[in-house]
């Protein structure tokens, strides 16, 4: 184990285009079921389903959280009918298992998907045993990262301090209140655009392109 990770006893990892490449685009798939609830919802178009949905997410942290404000959408009815989509295009790397498994301390996931889903990719990707918990939106009250409300809720239920905490993550922005309480802070840079909304060194400690590589070199391999 490298020394300037000696102190970290949390391991915290986002989970979409975060332990799974960003190539595999679930997004995609889940982009199109968003589309479609919004023009059941809305009666609109796709393309004015498009515009409210990123207008949503962009402004929000996430489309469900605007479409609960403004038109009361049922969370649960909103993510079982998004996230019902293949897991194909993702499939388990076995060096990335091996390297999670031998992190030592506790190991996380905070998301601003459900744990529903969650545990599906995390099956698919054959690290169901890995983590110890699924901090999901369910359990952040529906406020999405980046809200730094989410990040005292993981903290202060779970026991962890955030001085001995690392955060994955490929949204740069979600990655400003975990540096704000103290955390370790890594960016999983995939060049989307949305990931790069507000990336600054102030509040990224690594950037990366690959999880597994930088795991690897963590614990010297």
């Amino acid at each position: 184990m490298r020394a300037d990770f000696a102190h970290i006893d949390s391991w915290i990892f986002d989970l979409d285009n975060t332990l799974y490449p960003a190539k595999a685009d679930l997004f995609g798939l889940i982009d199109i079921k968003m589309g479609e609830f919004i023009q059941t919802l809305l009666g609109c178009d796709p393309v004015e389903a498009r515009r409210v949905q990123k207008g949503y997410f962009m402004a929000h942290g996430t489309t469900l959280a605007g479409l609960m404000r403004d038109h009361d959408t049922d969370p649960r009815e909103f993510l079982d009918y998004v996230h019902d989509i293949s897991l194909d295009r993702i499939v388990a790397d076995h060096d990335l298992i091996d390297h999670i498994a031998k992190l030592p301390g506790r190991r996380l996931i905070f998301t601003n998907g459900d744990a529903a889903y969650a545990a599906r990719v995390l099956a698919k990707l054959g690290l169901s045993d890995a983590f110890e918990l699924i901090h999901d939106i369910h359990a952040c009250a529906y406020v999405p990262k980046p809200d730094p409300s989410g990040y005292a809720m993981l903290c202060d239920i779970h026991g962890i301090n955030p001085t001995r905490s690392i955060f994955f993550e490929d949204m740069a922005r979600n990655l400003i209140p975990a540096k704000a309480l103290g955390m370790t802070t890594v960016w999983v840079n995939n060049g989307s655009e949305a990931g790069n909304v507000d990336a600054h060194a102030d509040h990224i400690d690594y950037e990366i392109e690959h999880l597994t590589p930088f795991l690897a070199d963590i614990h010297g391999d």
